[in-house]
């Protein structure tokens, strides 16, 4: 399968993540609530709450993505180029650009999207940020109903 890839058709990707507030402090206290029952299974006894916010940049509820960079080959005259951006600014603004992106430029079935750890991590983080931001998921994230050979990703 891997020789049949076309480099062209593949969208590399990466997100970067941080807490939504500056520290814990700055919750309010529902959200120091939630903070609180959502990690307790992580923490254990090892940390409070407080101590554990630092990790709270990999969940999605306590997270925001600040910077999505993409990169994809494009075919010249026998050779291969790279092109690669990188989306930045407030996050429902970032989302929607690369929402755009996905929408216009890769989103045939031939069309595949590559990331370390994306379906654990990556795809499920970006489809939750815009799901709070009320953003319609991208066909190629909206995974609802799918059947594993319908998703193309590697």
């Amino acid at each position: 399968m891997i020789k049949r890839l076309k480099l062209e058709h593949i969208l590399f990707l990466d997100i970067e993540t941080v807490p939504q507030f500056a520290d814990y402090d700055s919750l309010d206290n529902p959200t120091k609530l939630l903070w609180a029952a959502k990690t307790k299974y992580q923490r254990k006894e090892n940390f409070t709450p407080k101590e554990f916010y630092d990790r709270a940049g990999i969940w999605a509820e306590f997270g925001k993505i600040i910077c999505v960079s993409v990169g994809h080959f494009i075919l010249e005259n026998d050779s291969k180029k790279i092109c690669i951006t990188t989306f930045t600014g407030k996050e429902k603004d970032l989302l929607l650009e690369f929402k755009e992106l996905l929408d216009k430029y890769f989103n045939g079935r031939r069309h595949l999207l590559c990331a370390h750890n994306c379906k654990e991590f990556d795809f499920p983080f970006i489809a939750r940020r815009m799901l709070i931001h009320k953003i319609e998921l991208p066909s190629k994230l909206n995974l609802f109903e799918k059947n594993p050979w319908e998703i193309n990703y590697i």
